[in-house]
């Protein structure tokens, strides 16, 4: 039988990235719950199969449900997925999968009390082809051991055509908390440890004085025992650049490196998914577009199986850890203490 899941919260256009990673591997969509017209219509037309719940305790309340998925506002995500997860329902939230350190906390314990699993869906990972090729090549040690990662995640703002609580530090959580969480969880992974820090990390508004809640850029420094990794986001992609952002990733290992342009390749080849690999032997282009994507039916396969081959736990909370004590020590000159 496939896992029936349901949509709670549709804020950020994620959710159709979402559902469509769970719906490719047999998920079947039945319900959703959102109260804001502009935004619960269009998923209707998209998804015509799922039925428009009245209130989210329909959802929450149908037994034959088995997993929540939720792109609310991030302030709000915690909650809803406490919420599902007492309701005996496992939960994929977008990032972040929440904003502060007790939401953090409050999730955690739920999961030790209900046995549930909680999924962040960190798609610049799972869901980008050629972050999963270069895990494969780091796992084969095509560079050796892995030393030190940079991490770039420039996003364009879209000025007029976001969301109020974007602009509301509390509502969104910060650029290190929101857009630094992808980054954190790349680190962790190529990493391969979960036992890292974070050493230094800034946030600013050098642009936007009109929003005066927002943060355009903002940096971090993290550590493991064997690897050290730097960080920064922004929000000042050009409107020139035909896609939201160029997105770098750089692993550098003791025998060569890797370097991804996610997204673009400026004025070079097109389409995304760009990696490259500089070893002992010359430089090469690899084409990613063939890369199979397995989070979505690894998911599923944990919520029949009570497994975690998708992502540890431990793995997911550490990423939002590191996230929210990055953003926290930028904003307070305080690290937090595990």
């Amino acid at each position: 039988m496939p896992i029936r899941i349901a949509a709670i919260g549709l804020t950020h256009n994620h959710i159709y990235g979402q559902v469509d990673c769970l719906l490719r591997e047999g998920a079947e969509l039945v319900a959703f719950w959102e109260p804001e017209e502009a935004v619960a219509v269009p998923f209707a037309e998209t998804y015509p199969q799922a039925r428009r719940g009245a209130d989210r305790d329909a959802i929450l309340e149908d037994t034959s449900i088995q997993m929540v998925l939720t792109s609310a506002v991030p302030a709000d995500r915690a909650e809803i997925a406490i919420a599902a997860m007492r309701h005996g329902k496992d939960v994929m939230s977008d990032k972040p999968g929440m904003t502060t350190l007790q939401q953090l906390h409050a999730v955690k314990k739920t999961v030790a009390e209900t046995g549930r699993i909680f999924s962040v869906c960190y798609s610049e990972h799972f869901e980008t082809r050629s972050t999963v090729k270069a895990g494969d090549l780091v796992r084969a040690g095509a560079i050796g051991e892995v030393v030190h990662i940079v991490g770039l995640g420039p996003h364009r703002l879209n000025n007029g055509a976001r969301a109020p609580y974007f602009f509301d530090r509390p509502r969104y959580g910060g650029i290190l908390c929101d857009i630094g969480s992808h980054q954190c969880e790349q680190f962790l992974f190529f990493s391969g440890t979960l036992e890292a820090r974070v050493l230094s990390a800034t946030v600013a508004n050098r642009g936007h004085p009109q929003y005066p809640g927002l943060q355009d850029v903002g940096d971090m420094h993290l550590w493991t025992p064997r690897t050290s990794g730097y960080v920064r986001l922004d929000w000042f992609t050009p409107d020139g650049l035909g896609t939201w952002g160029d997105g770098r990733l750089t692993i550098l290992g003791t025998e060569g490196y890797i370097e991804l342009r996610k997204y673009v390749d400026i004025a070079g080849r097109p389409g995304k998914d760009h990696l490259f690999l500089v070893d002992g032997k010359g430089t090469h282009y690899i084409d990613c577009s063939s890369v199979e994507l397995t989070y979505g039916r690894q998911l599923l396969a944990d919520v029949r199986d009570r497994t975690e081959t998708a992502m540890s736990q431990a793995h997911c909370f550490k990423a939002m850890e590191l996230a929210l004590a990055a953003q926290e020590l930028a904003e307070r000159g305080t690290e937090w203490q595990q």
